[in-house]
């Protein structure tokens, strides 16, 4: 990470955390109120270079989810609470990771972290991505903006997020990586702004059918989504 970046991160992070502290009492008092539990998820990464660390989010999930289910949320997933489902649609719930910014282990604009998992799956070509400081947001969560929906169309959901949506997000983290500026990185945090609030709901169907249709058309000696390129509004 640059020191440019990391200024910017540092600055913004802080600024962030105290211009939103209201609304982030807002949202801990009602994800409290919905069912009574805690307030904050937190889960291990995998982080810069293979090192662990523990993610913040609001809890927008049961308490006991992990033992109900996959690692993945697909859309309808039972187990998301009634504020959960809000907080993850307009990703409220990833707030907290200023946090993880301030201190140095995620910056904001990155690839997003994974579990150890579905790390363990990469590829010594894929690993390069570890490479990179994870982020709250990146060129892959505009891409994938409608995700969740994605996967509930699927008959196993982890085997499309592993074998096809993993591989193509590596592929467009590491092609921003190798050009990416302090002003790439403000432009990525508008375009994601602007995909969530402004025209999510017609650009997150727009999403599905085209990802669908990539699926459909791939051909079986490449990998699917081969030819998906990161769209920005």
């Amino acid at each position: 990470m640059t020191r440019a970046k990391r200024t910017f991160d540092t600055l913004a992070a802080g600024a962030g955390l105290v211009l939103l502290t209201p609304l982030l009492g807002l949202l801990a008092f009602l994800v409290k109120r919905d069912d009574g539990g805690p307030v904050f998820f937190r889960q291990e990464r995998v982080g810069y270079r293979g090192r662990p660390f523990r993610i913040w989010k609001f809890r927008t999930m049961v308490r006991d989810a992990a033992a109900r289910g996959l690692p993945l949320t697909v859309e309808s997933d039972s187990r998301v609470t009634r504020i959960g489902g809000w907080l993850r649609r307009s990703k409220l719930d990833e707030l907290p990771q200023l946090f993880n910014v301030l201190v140095g282990e995620m910056s904001l604009v990155g690839p997003r972290p994974e579990v150890p998992c579905y790390v363990a799956s990469y590829s010594a070509e894929q690993r390069r991505v570890l490479e990179l400081v994870p982020g709250v947001t990146d060129v892959a969560s505009i891409r994938y903006v409608a995700e969740s929906a994605l996967l509930a169309e699927s008959l196993d959901p982890e085997h499309v997020y592993v074998s096809e949506i993993v591989p193509d997000k590596i592929r467009l983290n590491l092609a921003y990586a190798a050009h990416a500026t302090v002003w790439s990185d403000v432009w990525v945090i508008l375009a994601t702004l602007h995909r969530l609030f402004w025209s999510r709901d017609g650009s997150a169907r727009r999403t599905v059918a085209s990802l669908a249709r990539r699926r459909t058309v791939a051909s079986p000696a490449e990998p699917e989504f081969a030819a998906t390129e990161g769209t920005m509004p």
